[in-house]
């Protein structure tokens, strides 16, 4: 299955009393990450259209281990399933570090519906913006 790779920064105040990433941190990390796929990569490959409305639907969050503060970003892979009219599902594998080989830290799904926030109603996908999610899809 092809995943999508993100990079993203750790700021001094992503960490908690305990000297790790806040819970509550790590969800604006995996949003960080996502943006990364379904607003910047979708753009440059044609699909520029989830920015005129796309929300998260449902969110479900498995935290693994700690994450302490270090001065280098955190590997987000992410991948797409569940296609449908309207939504699809992104899943999330954070690791502790920027590497592949480093232990995964948090797992996460977030279920995205399509909208129209000009009708204020749901909308389908277009035929590139399915063609863009089915380049991040399982095989």
């Amino acid at each position: 299955m092809a995943r999508f790779v993100a990079h993203v920064p750790l700021r001094w105040t992503d960490q908690d009393a305990y000297r790790h990433v806040n819970h509550a941190r790590a969800v604006t990390l995996l949003e960080e990450a996502r943006i990364e796929l379904v607003f910047e990569r979708a753009r440059t490959s044609g699909a520029g259209t989830f920015a005129t409305g796309l929300l998260v639907a449902g969110l479900e969050v498995e935290y693994r281990r700690q994450i302490p503060y270090r001065a280098e970003p955190l590997r987000v892979a992410m991948w797409v399933r569940d296609v449908r009219a309207a939504s699809f599902t992104i899943d999330y594998e954070m690791h502790d570090g920027p590497d592949d080989t480093d232990p995964v830290a948090v797992t996460a799904r977030t279920h995205m519906a399509l909208y129209d926030l000009a009708a204020d109603r749901p909308r389908r996908l277009t035929a590139e913006e399915r063609a863009f999610l089915g380049e991040w899809g399982e095989s």
